[in-house]
């Protein structure tokens, strides 16, 4: 068989190297639950499973405690009873829709350290009142889904130089 036959059955062949392909945020996320054993995973469907189960409080403490946020500010956004998120044991594994949000809550940190380039810069963003927000601080925001919609929109206009 001739080359130009063989290369007129794989006219549309593409070739490229092999290789892997995948972004892994989970370890940025590990840091800020204190990177507790409990808490290990190292990939985006660990963080799934992670806030499906749920996690102990102990690593929520600890997340809050990376992130500047007092107790009062985190049952708030996790719509739990400061009282209540006091009285649970350090060791005792928190509720799913607690998880779930507390995952939401360090996604949307790590992004912002990205974007800011700190961890500090980000935080003190977070807590700043701005005209985006009417007035009021990001933080504040995070009671409701929409919220982290809104704070994460706005972490991508900045990323991309967008004021508006």
């Amino acid at each position: 068989m001739s080359d130009e036959m063989k290369n007129k059955e794989k006219p549309n062949q593409f070739k490229e190297p092999m290789a892997v392909y995948t972004y892994n945020t989970a370890m940025p996320l590990y840091n800020l639950f204190g990177g507790a054993k409990a808490v290990a995973f190292s990939s985006d469907f660990d963080l799934v499973k992670l806030a499906r189960q749920g996690f102990p409080k102990k690593a929520l403490l600890a997340l809050a405690k990376k992130i500047s946020l007092s107790i009062q500010e985190l049952a708030n956004i996790l719509h739990i009873s400061e009282r209540t998120l006091q009285r649970y044991e350090d060791d005792v594994i928190i509720k799913t829709e607690y998880a779930e949000k507390a995952v939401e809550l360090a996604r949307l940190y790590t992004r912002g350290e990205e974007v800011f380039g700190s961890m500090d810069k980000f935080k003190l963003w977070m807590k700043t009142p701005s005209l985006i927000f009417n007035g009021e601080a990001p933080v504040t925001f995070l009671d409701t889904s929409a919220g982290f919609d809104m704070v994460f929109n706005e972490l991508g206009r900045i990323e991309h130089g967008i004021f508006v």
